[in-house]
């Protein structure tokens, strides 16, 4: 069976495609989970693939990838990047590799927008590739797992 990896998107993800395409493009959240099987399928990974405008829901999910010993988490934690401490514990207490990804470079927006406290965790953070930094999270993240392997 393959093991499995967590790719979890935080609020107003679900309006990809439609919400500001000028800084998120116009590929939609089916795209990226599409995108995110495929990449993965290659790496031989299953993929939960989870979106939620709710940040209990996203630390319950985080919670369960730890219960189901997944092999990480990539995740894009969008307007919860600055602000949830909740996020941050429940990914420090689940232990697994984290990757964080953004589809904008968030280091060219807002001033607000560039800290995160997401990344005291991650083990590697991706931004501004749209979104085909998913499938480069995910080629790291079974990059870091195999070199734990070893």
């Amino acid at each position: 069976m393959a093991k499995t990896i967590y790719v979890l998107n935080g609020p107003n993800l679900n309006l990809l495609g439609i919400r500001e395409p000028g800084i998120y493009g116009h590929a939609t959240l089916a795209d990226v989970e599409a995108l995110c099987r495929e990449t993965a399928k290659a790496h031989g990974f299953a993929v939960e693939f989870r979106q939620s405008n709710i940040e209990g829901e996203i630390v319950n999910s985080i919670q369960e990838a730890m219960a189901n010993k997944a092999a990480g988490i990539v995740i894009n934690p969008a307007g919860y990047t600055t602000t949830s401490v909740a996020i941050l514990d429940a990914l420090i207490a689940a232990g697994l590799p984290v990757i964080e990804i953004h589809i904008s470079n968030i280091y060219r927006r807002e001033e607000f927008r560039q800290h995160s406290l997401i990344s005291k965790v991650a083990r590697a953070v991706l931004a501004g590739f749209g979104i085909h930094g998913y499938a480069l999270a995910i080629n790291g993240l079974a990059a870091i797992i195999d070199a734990q392997k070893k």
